[in-house]
C-alpha cells in the first residue's frame, strides 16, 4: 500500500493547486505562533487519547509526554491564548485510528493527518467540529462509509475537507453538504464511493471553488444544479461511470477553469452556445467518453483555454479555424476520432505557446501545414495514422524543441529529404516514420549524420531497398533501432555492436544475406543481465504504442530484442550467442541456417520468446532448454531435427506445432515413438492419397466457406454504422487505436474452481485501469507492468500485462494459466483469471493493499539475504508479538524473499513454494496437485 500511496502523491500533488497552496500558506504561519499560556488539561487529555489510539506513533511519544506544556509538543501549534489551534502530522508513518477525542479540541482550526497508514472510519465529531476549518486526511487507509451529519448540524465552519486516496466506500453523503455553509474545497478522489454526484453542494455554500470526485464508482448524470456553483473554479469528475450527456445549465458555472470529465460514459455534443459561457476555461478535458459531433467554432471564444483534451471519443468533421484565436493553447490531444479535412485551415502560427499536438488516428488529408513549423516551443508532434501525404518542410528545423515527432502510417514520400533535414533537430530523441516512402531506397549518403540524442528510431513497412546504412553507427544514443518489412539487401553490418545503448534490434523480413556476425553477440546492452540504469530514463513525451493496449512509457519498459527472421541468412547460429544473457525475444525463424542449436542458448535465462523454425537445423534439441524457465513462445518447427523431444520441463508446456515438421523428431504424442525406427503405421502411398483426397476437399470445402464469408461481410458491412474506427499495421511504431474496440467480446476467463464463470470483458480492464495508464502503475515485475484496476463494483484488482508481444497459441497460454491458478495457498497471492486479446496477454491477481515484497526488497541497497539478517523482527505487525505466530511469519517472510531472488534461476518452482508454507503450519495444506513450473 505504502508504494500505491508514494506514486498517488505524484499524481495528486500536480492536481490540488489551490488546495496545496493554501495548506503551504497556512503552516508556513505554523512556527511563528508563540502562545502565552499552556494548554489546558481538557486538551492534553484528548491529544494523549489520539496517540493512545495509535499502534505505530513514528516516535511522536518522545515529544508527547504527560508532564510537559501540549503546545510545545511536535507538531501541536497554540494560539496565544495557549489553545490548540493547528496540528500537523503528516507523513508520520502512522497507524492506527483516529481518535474521536481531537473533536473535542474547542479551539482547533487545521488538522493535518494526511501521508499516513490510519485506517478505520473518519470521526462524525471532526466534521461536525464547531471550529475545524482546515481538515486533510488524505492519503491513508480510511475506509467504510462516510456518515451523513445530521441537519441540526447546520452553520458548520469547514472550508477545506481533503479525504482523497483512501479506502472509503459506499453511497456518497448527500445531505452532509447542505449544513456545509462554508466549504470552498473538497477532495473525495481515490475512493470507492457509489451513487450519483449530490446536487445540493451550493445549495447552502455559495463559496464552493473545487470539488474533486475523480476514480470512485460515481453513476448517473452530471448534477445540472452544479451549474448554480457561483464560484466554482474546479470540477473533476474523472474517472467514474457517469452517463448522459453535459446539461446546459452547467456551463452556468462560468468561473470554472478547469473541467475534467476524461473516461466516463458521457455522450452528446459540445454545443458552442453553451461552452461560450467558459470564458475563464483553461483545462478542459472530456477524453475516453462517446462524444460525437464537431468542435463548435465558438472554442474560439475560450482566450485562455491551454489545454484541450478530447482523445477517444467519436467526434468527427473539420477542426475549426477559431482553434488558432486560442492563442495560450499548450496541449491540443485530438487522438482516435474521427475528424476530416485539411489541417491547413488552423492557423497554428497563432499558438506561440503550443508544446504537445497529438491528431494520431483520425482522417486527416493534405500536407503537413506550414504553420505547425512556427510553434518553436512545440515538443510532441504525432500525425501518426492519417492520410497525409508530400514531403518534410525544410522549416521543421524551426522546431528547436522537438523531442517526439511521429509521421507513422501516412503516405509521406522523400526518406532521403526527410531524414537530411531531420538530422539537425538536436533534442529529437524519439522517431517513428515508418509505413510511409513505399518502395524508395534507403539513403546511404554518409552525410546523414546528427540525431546526436536519438533513441528511438522506426522506419518499418516502407518496403526500402538498399543495405543497411552506415550512418546509422553514429547514432551513439540510440535505444531502438526497428527497419523490419523493407527489402534492405547485404549483410548484417559488424558495427552494429558500436552502438553501446542499443538493446532493442528488429531487421526481420528484409533480404539479407550472408552468415549472423559474431560481432552481433557483443552487443553491449544484450550482454549483461543489469538494468539499463545508465541509460536515458526519461518518460516518452507521448506514448508509444504497439497495439490498443500495450503503450510504453520508458525505453527501459521495451523488451530487448534481436529479430533477424525472414531474411536468407546461411551457416551456423554463433555460439557466442550465449552471451546475449539480457535478451527477451530471439527470432531467427525463415532463414537458411544450418548446424545444431547450439547448447550455450541454455545460457539466455531471461528469453521469452524464441524462434528457430524453417530453417535447416540439425541434431537433437538440447534438454537444457528446459531451463529457459521465462520461456513461454517457443518455435523449432520446419527444420531437420531429430532424436527425442525433452519432457518434464519447460518444453513441455509447448503444442506439437511448435516442433512439426521436423520427421526425425520422436517421443511426443503425436510423433513417433522413439523405440521405433519408422514414423506411424500408415503407407507413404496411402498417405499421398490421403493428402490428395484432403487437398480436393480442402479446396472445394473452402470454395463454400470463401463465399459464405464473403456474402456474410457484405451484409455486414451494408447494415452496420461504423461508430469507430480502428487501425492497425504489423509494426513497432503501430500508434493506438481507441479502447472502444471489439475487446468487448474477449471474457477474461476465471479458472475452475472459483465460482460462476465471470463476465468481464477485456474492456471493462481497459477502462478500469484508465486504458494501462502510467498513473495506474502499482508495480514493475520481470515480465510486465502491474496496474491497479478499480471495477465498476468497487472491487480492486491487480492486472499484469505481459512484456513483449507474448504471441502464445490461446490453448497454449490458457493450459499454463490452469496449472498456474492450482497452486492456492492462504500465504500465496491468488491468480483470478487471465485475458488473451489479440497479441496481449493478462493476468488477473488479488490486489494486494501494501504493495510488492519485490520492491520492498530490490529498491533498497541491500540484497534480500542481508535483508533479512537482523531486521526480521521489523516487517512483522505488532499485533503477532507474543503470540507464538512470529517462527511462522519468518518463514513466510523468507520463502517469499526467495521467490524474488534477483537470479531467476535461484528462484524456487510453485512446488517448492507450497511445500514450504505447508512445513510452516500443517493446516495450511494445498487444495490442488500443480505440476512444477517456474514462477
Amino acid at each position: 500500500m505504502q508504494q500505491q500511496l508514494h506514486s498517488s502523491r505524484k499524481k495528486y500533488r500536480n492536481g490540488l493547486p489551490i488546495l496545496l497552496s493554501a495548506r503551504a500558506l497556512v503552516f508556513l504561519l505554523f512556527s511563528f505562533l508563540h502562545p502565552a499560556s499552556s494548554c489546558t488539561g481538557q486538551e492534553k487529555s484528548s491529544l494523549l487519547q489520539f496517540l493512545a489510539g495509535l499502534s505505530q506513533d513514528g516516535g511522536l511519544a518522545l515529544s508527547w509526554q504527560n508532564g510537559t506544556d501540549c503546545c510545545t509538543w511536535e507538531g501541536v501549534a497554540c494560539g496565544t491564548d495557549g489553545s490548540v489551534t493547528d496540528i500537523y502530522l503528516s507523513s508520520k508513518g502512522f497507524e492506527g485510528h483516529i481518535s474521536a477525542s481531537l473533536g473535542e479540541l474547542t479551539s482547533l482550526l487545521r488538522l493535518n493527518l494526511s501521508y499516513n497508514l490510519l485506517s478505520g472510519s473518519l470521526p462524525l465529531e471532526l466534521l461536525s467540529s464547531n471550529s475545524i476549518v482546515i481538515l486533510d486526511v488524505s492519503f491513508n487507509r480510511l475506509n467504510g462509509d462516510l456518515h451523513e451529519l445530521p441537519s441540526s448540524n447546520h452553520g458548520r465552519p469547514l472550508q477545506v475537507l481533503n479525504i482523497s486516496s483512501n479506502l472509503f466506500t459506499g453511497q456518497f453523503p448527500s445531505t452532509t453538504w447542505e449544513v456545509m455553509n462554508n466549504l470552498v474545497a473538497l477532495n473525495a478522489s481515490n475512493n470507492s464511493f457509489t451513487g450519483q454526484i449530490p446536487s445540493q453542494f451550493c445549495s447552502s455554500s455559495s463559496g464552493l471553488t473545487v470539488l474533486e470526485l475523480c476514480h470512485n464508482q460515481f453513476s448517473g448524470t452530471i448534477p445540472p444544479r452544479l451549474g448554480n456553483c457561483s464560484m466554482l473554479k474546479v470540477l473533476k469528475a474523472g474517472h467514474n461511470k457517469l452517463t448522459g450527456p453535459l446539461a446546459g445549465e452547467l456551463f452556468n458555472a462560468t468561473l470554472l477553469e478547469y473541467l475534467y470529465l476524461a473516461n466516463n460514459d458521457l455522450e452528446g455534443i459540445l454545443d458552442g452556445a453553451h461552452i461560450i459561457n467558459l470564458r475563464n476555461l483553461a483545462n478542459l478535458d472530456l477524453g475516453g467518453n462517446n462524444f460525437s459531433g464537431r468542435i463548435p467554432d465558438s472554442i474560439g471564444q475560450l482566450k485562455r483555454l491551454e489545454e484541450i483534451h478530447l482523445e477517444h471519443n467519436m467526434m468527427s468533421g473539420e477542426l475549426p479555424s477559431t482553434l488558432s484565436d486560442c492563442t495560450n493553447l499548450i496541449t491540443i490531444d485530438l487522438k482516435s476520432n474521427n475528424f476530416s479535412g485539411e489541417l491547413q485551415k488552423v492557423n497554428f502560427s497563432n499558438l506561440p505557446n503550443l508544446k504537445t499536438l497529438d491528431l494520431l488516428y483520425n482522417n486527416f488529408t493534405g500536407t503537413i501545414p506550414e504553420s505547425i513549423y512556427s510553434c518553436s516551443n512545440l515538443i510532441a508532434l504525432r500525425l501518426a495514422g492519417n492520410n497525409l501525404h508530400g514531403q518534410l518542410s525544410p522549416r521543421v528545423r524551426n522546431l528547436k524543441s522537438l523531442v517526439f515527432l511521429s509521421l507513422a502510417s501516412n503516405k509521406f514520400t522523400n526518406i532521403t529529404n526527410t531524414l537530411q533535414i531531420l538530422k539537425d533537430s538536436r533534442n529529437l530523441t524519439t522517431l517513428l516514420i515508418g509505413t510511409n516512402f513505399n518502395g524508395e531506397a534507403m539513403p546511404q549518403d554518409e552525410t546523414i549524420e546528427g540525431f546526436e540524442n536519438l533513441q528511438v528510431l522506426v522506419i518499418s513497412n516502407c518496403s526500402l531497398s538498399g543495405e543497411i546504412p552506415l550512418w546509422l553507427s553514429k547514432l551513439k544514443k540510440l535505444q531502438m533501432l526497428v527497419l523490419h518489412t523493407n527489402q534492405l539487401s547485404g549483410p548484417m553490418p559488424a558495427w552494429i555492436k558500436s552502438l553501446k545503448s542499443l538493446f532493442h534490434l528488429d531487421v526481420s523480413n528484409n533480404n539479407l544475406t550472408g552468415e549472423i556476425p559474431v560481432a552481433l553477440m557483443e552487443m553491449p546492452m544484450l550482454t549483461t543481465e543489469k538494468n539499463a540504469t545508465s541509460l536515458d530514463q526519461r518518460v516518452f513525451e507521448l506514448p508509444v504504442y504497439r497495439s490498443p493496449s500495450l503503450q510504453y512509457r520508458i525505453t527501459s519498459a521495451i523488451p530487448k530484442v534481436l529479430k533477424l527472421g525472414n531474411n536468407n541468412f546461411t551457416g551456423l547460429i554463433p555460439q557466442e550467442i550465449g552471451q546475449l544473457k539480457s535478451l527477451n525475444e530471439l527470432n531467427l525463424s525463415f532463414n537458411s541456417l544450418s548446424g545444431e542449436i547450439p547448447l550455450q542458448l541454455c545460457n539466455l535465462t531471461n528469453l521469452q520468446e524464441l524462434d528457430l523454425s524453417s530453417n535447416h537445423l540439425t541434431g537433437k534439441i538440447p534438454s537444457e532448454l528446459n531451463n529457459l524457465h521465462f520461456l513461454s513462445a517457443f518455435n523449432i518447427s520446419h527444420n531437420d531435427l531429430e532424436g527425442p523431444i525433452p519432457n518434464g520441463g519447460q518444453l513441455s508446456t509447448f503444442p506439437d506445432s511448435s516442433f512439426e515438421g521436423n520427421p526425425k523428431l520422436c517421443g511426443s504424442v503425436h510423433f513417433r515413438s522413439c523405440g521405433s525406427t519408422e514414423a506411424p503405421s500408415v503407407s507413404r502411398k496411402h498417405r499421398f492419397k490421403k493428402h490428395i483426397a484432403g487437398i480436393a476437399f480442402g479446396v472445394f470445402f473452402g470454395g463454400v466457406v470463401v463465399l459464405s464469408l464473403l456474402g456474410y461481410l457484405l451484409a455486414s458491412f451494408t447494415g452496420r454504422h461504423l461508430v469507430t474506427k480502428i487501425k492497425a499495421c504489423n509494426s513497432a511504431d503501430v500508434e493506438a487505436t481507441s479502447y472502444l474496440s471489439d475487446s468487448e467480446q474477449s471474457l477474461v476467463i476465471v479458472p475452475r474452481g472459483r465460482g460462476k464463470e465471470n463476465k468481464l470483458t477485456f474492456f471493462d480492464i481497459v477502462k478500469a485501469t484508465n486504458n494501462f495508464n502510467k498513473e495506474n502503475i502499482i508495480g514493475c515485475g520481470a515480465n510486465g507492468l502491474v496496474y491497479k484496476a478499480e471495477l465498476p463494483d468497487g472491487s480492486k484488482l491487480a492486472i499484469k500485462q505481459l512484456n513483449g508481444e507474448m504471441c502464445l497459441m490461446d490453448r497454449e497460454f490458457s493450459a499454463e494459466v490452469d496449472a498456474l491458478s492450482m497452486a492456492q495457498h492462504d500465504n500465496l497471492v491468488p491468480l483470478w483469471g487471465y485475458c488473451i486479446k489479440g497479441d496481449s496477454r493478462v493476468l488477473i491477481y488479488s490486489y494486494m493493499e501494501n504493495g510488492s515484497l519485490d520492491d520492498w526488497l530490490h529498491n533498497r541497497d541491500d540484497d534480500a539475504s542481508t535483508f533479512l539478517k537482523g531486521k526480521q523482527i521489523e516487517l512483522l505487525d505488532p499485533a503477532l508479538r507474543g503470540t507464538g505466530h512470529e517462527e511462522q511469519m519468518l518463514k513466510v517472510l523468507e520463502v517469499a524473499c526467495k521467490c524474488v531472488n534477483r537470479n531467476p534461476c535461484m528462484r524456487p518452482t510453485i512446488q517448492e513454494v507450497v511445500s514450504c508454507l505447508d512445513c510452516t503450519d500443517p493446516k495450511l495444506q494445498m487444495q490442488n496437485s500443480v505440476r512444477i513450473e517456474r514462477i
